[in-house]
């Protein structure tokens, strides 16, 4: 399976630059697998694929303040993306020059905040808690979102239903709900379950092989709760629809079918994948060649969602994580 099948082209004006200021007034594309209809929608109009008895997930993570700009004893200027906390206020972190010396100093907000670089891929902060290192942080956008965090990102790059501290990512298919979106939601007999899927910097690992299959995922934390999984169950009792939103959520719920429901997971999935716990997706509109764009092929076949996608290009939709939706069903 070549890595050059999972391409497609994108006019750069179409990569979302900012969020738009209500969440539900993105486009939301539809796409019918069983007729190969495409349909042009608001995504105010999501609730009403649903039904009652029908179960919507959610991935709950919530994204840390990870981004932060520091500077060299020299006056140079530094980037750390802080991944994962090794122990105490030592960090597995991207570091931007990668030039910098092992036991360098580096001052953060005019030196209210000090680091050491005790490794390639890390840094040891002079607070006492780790978690007063993120208050200095901005939100982790995207690299192709070509500008500087803004104090709007803290609260449009997060969902509204955000819980559980631990991402560096957002699971950006969410970003579209409101509280009252969801109420109306619930309130047609519809149910929710909460998952949780830590979206790691790998989300945006591209990849290399030419034969996807040797691709490697990095593993992300997960933990699906005794609620949800009572929920999942009963929906799949009813034969009713489990509607996952996002490709991270997906990741979740196919790694409790193969009997994990917590802890990490790496699974990849790509077309040939039969989907156990999906039965229809909500998903944002992904980077040609990665494996978020796979796992849609996987869900809705290649062809299909190649169409889908050209169709939004020439429809002029918004693309990425601050773009418009995509609902497969």
């Amino acid at each position: 399976m070549k890595l050059a099948e999972f391409d497609y082209y994108l006019p750069k004006e179409l990569i979302a630059q900012y969020p738009l200021k209500e969440r539900d007034e993105a486009r939301l594309l539809v796409l019918h697998r069983a007729s190969g209809k495409i349909e042009h929608c608001s995504f105010k109009d999501f609730s009403g694929y649903l039904s009652a008895d029908d179960l919507l997930v959610l991935n709950n993570t919530k994204v840390l303040a990870s981004r932060l700009e520091g500077k060299r004893i020299s006056g140079g200027r530094v980037e750390v993306l802080l991944l994962k906390r090794n122990a105490g206020t030592t960090f597995h972190a991207l570091i931007k020059p990668a030039r910098l010396k092992l036991n360098e100093e580096i001052l953060f907000n005019h030196g209210s905040l000090k680091a050491i670089i005790t490794g390639r891929h890390e840094i040891r902060f002079s607070v006492g808690e780790a978690g007063k290192i993120y208050d200095y942080g901005q939100m982790p956008l995207p690299p192709y979102i070509k500008r500087k965090p803004e104090v709007s990102d803290s609260e449009y790059y997060q969902t509204v239903y955000a819980k559980h501290e631990g991402a560096v990512a957002s699971p950006t298919a969410g970003l579209h709900f409101t509280e009252a979106l969801l109420k109306d939601i619930a309130a047609k007999g519809i149910n929710i379950a909460y998952v949780t899927l830590h979206v790691g910097h790998g989300t945006f690992k591209p990849v290399i092989a030419d034969d996807i299959r040797e691709h490697k995922m990095e593993s992300e934390d997960f933990f699906i709760d005794d609620q949800a999984i009572s929920l999942i169950k009963q929906t799949r009792e009813k034969k009713r629809k489990i509607f996952s939103v996002g490709t991270t959520s997906s990741r979740a719920l196919e790694t409790l079918a193969d009997g994990k429901k917590e802890g990490s997971t790496d699974i990849f999935i790509y077309p040939g994948y039969k989907f156990r716990n999906v039965d229809c997706l909500l998903t944002n509109f992904h980077l040609p060649r990665t494996t978020l764009f796979m796992l849609v092929c996987a869900f809705a076949g290649e062809v299909f969602v190649k169409e889908a996608y050209a169709k939004a290009v020439e429809q002029k939709y918004r693309f990425y994580s601050y773009g418009d939706a995509m609902l497969i069903l």
